[in-house]
C-alpha cells in the first residue's frame, strides 16, 4: 500500500482549518500535518476541552482527510535560543508574556511538553518542531570559539530538552526534531552530536527534510543511512541551487541578507519536482530503511501560486513513490 500523502498548514496557516482541508481534499492528499498555530491546532484547547479533539478529526473526516503527526515548530525554536524581539512574531501571547528571556525559554519548554499531551489526546504518534540552538549565533567560531563553549552549548540543550522528552516518553509520542539550520541539530555532525547530548533518549527523533541538508552541500539519502533508525516523519521539499538569474560565485550560501525569492539568492526553495533534490535516492532510502509513515509535502516557492504548486506536489509526490520489490527481479533462475 502506498504511503500517505500529507500536507503540512503550517504555510497556510492564515487560513482556516476548514478551508485548507477543503483544498487539500480536493488537491488529493489523504491528511494533513497540523501546524499547532492558526486555527488549526490549539494545544491548550485541545487539553481543556474533552471534545476538542474529537472535533479537530470530525473536520477533517468531513473532508476525507486524516492526521498522523501535528507540528510546534515555532515555539520549540523559543525553549533554547538567545531570545530576541524576533521571536514576538512567531510565539503565541501566553508563551512570548513579557518577553523577558529566561521566562520565554521556560514558558516554550512547557508549551512543548504540553504538546505531547496534546497530541496523546489527539491520538498522533509524532510531533514535529525545532529545538533552536544556544550556539547558532556562534556559527562561524570567531571570535574564537572554544569546543568547550559549545559542549556547553549541547549541554545546555540537553538540560532543557531531557525534560520534555520525558514527557514524550509518558505520552507514547515521539518528538521529530526537523534537521535544519538555526536548530541544535543542522548536519550529520551535529545530529551525532544532539543523539549524545540527550544520551540517546528514545523520545528523540527527525523529521527528514531533504531541502536543508541539499542547500548545505549535504547529500540527504546519507542522512536517511545513518539515521533511518529515529527517522518517524518525513516532509518532501524542493530546492534549487544557484537557479537561473543567481550567478555562481557570487551570493553565498548563507542568503546575502537578501529575501528568499530575491533573483540573485544562491539557492531557494522550489515546488516539488522543480529543484535540485534526488526524490529517487530518497524514496529508496525510504525503502530501505522500512518507512511507513507519510510524505508530508512542506510546500515552499516564493515565485508560484500556492494551489498550483500544492496540487502538482501532492501528484509529483505520488508518481515518484512505490514500494521496495518483493522478490529479486531475477528470481525465476533461483533453484
Amino acid at each position: 500500500m502506498p504511503r500517505p500523502v500529507t500536507l503540512f498548514t503550517g504555510q497556510w496557516a492564515d487560513l482556516p482549518l476548514s478551508s485548507v482541508a477543503t483544498s487539500a481534499a480536493e488537491m488529493g492528499y489523504d491528511g494533513l500535518e497540523l501546524a499547532c498555530w492558526g486555527d488549526h491546532f490549539d494545544v491548550r484547547k485541545a487539553l481543556a476541552a474533552r471534545s476538542y479533539c474529537r472535533e479537530v478529526h470530525a473536520r477533517l473526516a468531513d473532508a476525507s482527510l486524516r492526521c498522523w503527526a501535528i507540528s510546534n515548530h515555532l515555539v520549540g525554536q523559543a525553549v533554547c535560543d538567545p531570545i530576541d524581539i524576533r521571536h514576538k512574531a512567531i510565539l503565541p501571547k501566553h508563551v512570548w508574556g513579557k518577553g523577558d528571556a529566561e521566562g520565554v525559554n521556560k514558558r516554550a519548554a512547557a508549551e512543548l511538553a504540553d504538546t505531547a499531551r496534546a497530541a496523546g489526546k489527539l491520538q498522533v504518534a509524532v510531533v514535529n518542531g525545532f529545538t533552536g540552538s544556544p550556539v547558532w549565533h556562534m556559527l562561524y567560531a570567531f571570535p574564537p570559539t572554544s569546543q568547550k563553549i559549545i559542549d556547553g552549548g549541547f549541554k545546555a540543550f540537553a538540560k532543557a530538552f531531557k525534560p520534555i522528552l520525558n514527557v514524550f516518553k509518558r505520552e507514547g509520542v515521539k518528538f521529530a526534531l526537523e534537521v535544519h539550520p538555526t536548530e541544535i541539530a543542522y548536519d550529520l555532525e551535529t545530529t551525532q552530536r544532539a543523539i549524545d547530548a540527550v544520551d540517546g533518549h528514545e523520545s528523540f527523533c527527525f523529521n527528514f527534510d531533504p531541502s536543508h541538508l541539499l542547500w548545505q552541500g549535504i547529500d540527504p539519502a546519507a542522512f536517511i543511512t545513518r539515521f533511518g533508525d529515529r527517522i518517524t516523519h518525513v516532509h518532501m521539499k524542493d530546492v534549487a541551487i544557484h537557479h537561473s538569474g543567481s550567478p555562481a560565485g557570487t551570493t553565498s550560501i548563507l542568503g546575502g541578507h537578501l529575501p528568499f525569492g530575491h533573483p540573485r539568492r544562491a539557492w531557494d526553495f522550489r515546488s516539488l519536482g522543480r529543484g535540485d533534490v534526488d526524490f529517487d535516492a530518497i524514496i529508496r532510502g525510504l525503502n530501505a530503511i522500512n518507512y511507513r509513515g507519510p510524505l508530508s509535502v512542506e510546500w515552499e516557492d516564493p515565485g508560484m501560486d500556492r494551489y498550483h504548486g500544492a496540487a502538482e506536489s501532492a501528484a509529483f509526490v505520488r508518481s515518484i513513490d512505490f514500494l521496495p520489490a518483493a522478490t529479486a527481479f531475477d528470481s525465476a533462475f533461483e533453484r
